[in-house]
């Protein structure tokens, strides 16, 4: 049965809904979800509409079409016709909305997770951060490219372990 515009969900579908919708894992890191990232802001019903507010990391990600594409499967799996996903730009997305278990499966993953972004006083660009080697935890590394397997990570290089490793970028 499709539900359409004057038909309502029950608590109970509402908060699988929710449940699948912020397991949806993010597409260029798949040991986090969403709801880790903090990309997905909110889900609620309006006038008898399913919502689903998001944030995209940084203008132009290529992620936020695959996770808007999850978001719809979801919706289509349940017959839901009537959702709408909306895009939030204010207020931006920071790093630190990762969840502090995010940052940790980041980190088992070979990704170095981010600081406070309001505490990163410096920028990549001018002074390159001291970060720990996600493998061995040695804080002897070296930036090796402003841009890592995506836009949002910096590539360094663990001068004892000598393995390289992505750290996701402060916003």
């Amino acid at each position: 049965m499709q539900r359409g515009l004057h038909t309502t969900i029950d608590s109970q579908e509402l908060e699988s809904v929710r449940k699948q919708i912020s397991e949806i894992p993010d597409p260029e890191i798949p040991v986090i979800t969403i709801a880790d990232l903090g990309i997905l802001r909110e889900i609620k019903v309006e006038n008898e509409k399913i919502v689903v507010v998001i944030t995209p990391t940084y203008n132009g990600c290529p992620a936020m079409k695959t996770i808007e594409n999850e978001i719809r499967a979801i919706m289509n799996t349940h017959s839901i016709l009537d959702f709408e996903i909306i895009y939030t730009y204010s207020p931006a997305w920071t790093t630190d909305w990762i969840s502090d278990s995010a940052k940790e499966r980041l980190r088992m993953y070979g990704i170095a997770p981010p600081g406070k972004a309001s505490a990163d006083k410096n920028s990549l660009l001018l002074a390159p951060r001291k970060i720990n080697c996600p493998r061995c935890h040695s804080s002897h590394t070296e930036l090796i490219s402003q841009f890592g397997s995506t836009a949002c990570k910096a590539l360094y290089r663990c001068i004892d372990c000598r393995e390289p490793f992505d750290y996701f970028k402060c916003h």
